[in-house]
């Protein structure tokens, strides 16, 4: 008998071990401005999202199509849900964020894109500003007609530094060519993004770059046998002989960062004031391409070697070289060069980066004005 009394007290002693380590598995939640299945930015957060969920063996819930002025009951929800860790992800949860981070300092917030923390709330990005440059560099080569076209999504500071990133490239190539800016106010419409493609073509341009989460614009102006740039997740298959490269997103590399620290106790809810990611080419959270491992398009290789131009630190050189050293220059820690150098003027004139001066991540985030180049309206230009 005494040794099914040891059996039964080792079996219990397992099951509320069992027990306590379910009970002690963090919960981590995230909140999304579209739909999973957008294949754009939501998508490509929702596959960092599985990854983390893998590799940590935390326990992850989301919630998608959030309006962002609505943001805060989902929060309150997710807490009552257990969640001790909630990453919102779009500019426009910031404020929500923010509030929901004061109310709860006993859960630890992420807010994806923005520039407002907390000591229970970081900031982080994963941001393309490096890869539009050099996006922008190829278009410049590659349009014949000197008009590309934008489809942006909300004029906030971050589609703004990329479209202003994508002009400076195009322009360091092809000094005449001009963007064209179509505004869609929607993170996620292809009607919208349809109808703007359309109103483009019509106006002349022959290439195209956007901010919207859907392989929309790719589609419609692969159609008419326009090259196009691909955006967030690998869109090159919906129009493989029409995307020349675009940008990639790897989420995971920042989320798997910030959640070991959090579970080996270096982040706390009292510790997230001063911690921002801002992870770029030299993280290796983004990569340039229109699918993973294929930064370009081998079919527009021949064209970009093609165009020579000249650089005041690499003499002349084709466009494919310029790419290629660039891509290096800035994946290097600390980088070698930053399209966001002066001297910059906006397309007014104005002086708005110094000679020898590189835009702060601060300037960035918050940054308003146009490049020189970009053409159409831009809500809040200085």
């Amino acid at each position: 008998m005494r040794w099914m009394k040891g059996l039964l007290v080792a079996v219990l002693i397992l099951i509320f071990a069992s027990a306590g380590t379910a009970q002690s598995k963090l919960k981590v939640g995230f909140i999304y401005v579209g739909p999973i299945g957008d294949y754009g930015w939501t998508h490509a957060h929702d596959q960092g999202r599985l990854i983390v969920q893998k590799e940590l063996g935390v326990d992850t819930i989301y919630v998608e199509s959030v309006p962002e002025p609505q943001v805060e009951p989902f929060i309150d929800k997710m807490v009552e849900q257990g969640a001790k860790v909630i990453f919102t992800t779009s500019f426009g949860f910031m404020d929500g964020t923010l509030n929901a981070a004061k109310r709860y300092p006993n859960v630890i917030f992420g807010h994806a894109s923005g520039f407002k923390r907390n000591k229970n709330m970081f900031t982080y990005m994963a941001d393309f500003y490096q890869i539009y440059y050099l996006n922008g560099l190829m278009a410049g080569a590659l349009t014949k007609s000197g008009k590309i076209a934008y489809v942006g999504a909300f004029p906030i500071p971050e589609v703004k530094r990329h479209i202003s990133a994508f002009a400076l490239g195009v322009r360091a190539v092809n000094p005449r060519a001009t963007v064209h800016v179509r505004w869609l106010f929607a993170w996620f419409d292809p009607a919208k993004a349809k109808e703007a493609t359309e109103a483009l073509i019509a106006e002349g341009a022959d290439l195209y770059a956007f901010t919207e989460d859907s392989p929309t614009v790719i589609q419609v102006s692969a159609k008419k046998n326009l090259l196009s740039f691909s955006h967030y997740s690998p869109m090159a298959r919906f129009a493989p002989q029409h995307v020349v490269s675009g940008q990639l997103v790897h989420w995971e590399r920042i989320y798997l960062d910030f959640l070991r620290k959090v579970l080996a106790g270096k982040y706390t809810t009292e510790n997230l004031q001063n911690v921002d990611y801002w992870w770029l080419l030299g993280e290796r959270a983004v990569e340039m391409g229109g699918d993973f491992g294929v930064p370009l398009n081998p079919a527009y290789k021949a064209r970009l070697q093609a165009v020579r131009v000249n650089t005041a630190d690499l003499g002349r050189i084709s466009v494919f070289d310029l790419v290629n050293r660039r891509l290096a220059q800035m994946a290097k820690s600390p980088v070698a060069f930053d399209p966001f150098t002066g001297p910059i003027r906006d397309r007014k004139g104005v002086l708005r980066v110094p000679a020898g001066k590189t835009m702060s991540v601060l300037e960035l985030t918050t940054m308003e004005w146009a490049a020189p180049g970009i053409v159409g309206p831009w809500p809040k230009e200085p």
